[in-house]
């Protein structure tokens, strides 16, 4: 009997110990920027989106806006920026709300819809509205592309003008597309989703990413530690559940967007790293499916190492094959 009493006042102890080491571990400061994300930061500029700051970065013929991809940021451009801001008058990137620099706001209904319009919004802020804009987007940010693309072909109000448009690896067929195990519990996790996102951390947000990486081209510790601060900048793992929804609204509105591509006579092109495991195509080429339900469209398929993450992976690739297009009408 002494024993166990003994035993069940250590486990007390060890418990009330606990309490303000997880009261800690969830309140822990986000990393400290390094000087290259300081430096992006601090190249771009804030605007207000009803009442809620977006962050964006802008260079110095013709117009090229960056939408990046989930759970990421603009910086995700980083290297083919310079190469952009060569060939372009103007190249434009956003951190879309609940991303990156820009507010996260909790509770908050994000949606694909409200980051289109956050886009039209910038572009006129910075007076480009009236402009022809080509437009490159990745992952999360092809399905907020399709939905810019159905407003342009129906006219509606506020739309921009869409030059052309190109999609690297993301679920532009929700049917093919591949949620990693971790982003179908924080989606539909209900009450759990909450504590999930509060326990993320750095050793398990990078375990994650890079699985979606190449064998030969992941990240390097320092590129870990910039994409999961700009990840905690304004408490962002606190809302990554909520943004995950939009898994959900692929679905809901798959004939609404596949179909904007399926109508649109903008010049239309996919980059595609072949052994992303999130957009795979099981049994059938890339370039073979997009053709034969997008016929209108060119696909470049980069080398057969390259993941989910072309534009970090091979750089040069995806901008060779980019400026190439661009080129061709």
């Amino acid at each position: 009997g002494c024993y166990r009493d003994m035993g069940r006042g250590r486990w007390v102890w060890v418990g009330l110990l606990g309490v303000p080491l997880l009261a800690l571990y969830l309140h822990l400061p986000p990393p400290r920027l390094s000087p290259e994300l300081l430096s992006w930061r601090s190249s771009g500029a804030f605007f207000t989106y009803q009442e809620r700051n977006s962050a964006g970065a802008v260079g110095s013929s013709d117009v090229v806006v960056l939408l990046h991809g989930f759970p990421t940021s603009s910086y995700d451009w980083n290297k083919i920026w310079e190469g952009l801001t060569l060939r372009f008058r103007r190249v434009v990137a956003l951190d879309f709300v609940g991303f990156g620099f820009s507010d996260k706001p909790r509770p908050h209904r994000y949606s694909i819809f409200e980051q289109a319009s956050i886009v039209e919004g910038l572009l006129r802020h910075l007076g480009l509205h009236r402009y022809g804009i080509n437009l490159v987007s990745h992952d999360y940010g092809d399905t907020v592309a399709q939905e810019l693309l159905h407003r342009y072909e129906h006219n509606r109000t506020g739309s921009i003008l869409i030059k052309s448009l190109c999609l690297s690896n993301g679920g532009i067929f929700p049917e093919t597309h591949r949620p990693r195990l971790i982003q179908k519990v924080l989606k539909d996790g209900g009450i759990l989703a909450p504590v999930i996102t509060r326990l993320m951390n750095f050793f398990f947000f990078s375990r994650g990413l890079g699985a979606v990486f190449g064998p030969y081209t992941q990240p390097s510790q320092a590129e870990y530690w910039d994409m999961w601060a700009a990840v905690r900048t304004n408490d962002g793992h606190l809302v990554v559940d909520s943004i995950l929804q939009y898994i959900n609204q692929r679905k809901k509105h798959r004939e609404r967007w596949v179909g904007a591509l399926k109508a649109t006579s903008v010049p239309l092109h996919l980059i595609y790293g072949p052994l992303d495991p999130v957009n795979p195509h099981p049994g059938v080429p890339p370039a073979v499916q997009v053709r034969k339900v997008l016929p209108a469209s060119t696909v470049s398929v980069l080398d057969d190492h390259i993941s989910h993450y072309p534009q970090l992976e091979d750089p040069t690739g995806f901008l060779n094959a980019y400026l190439s297009f661009i080129d061709s009408f």
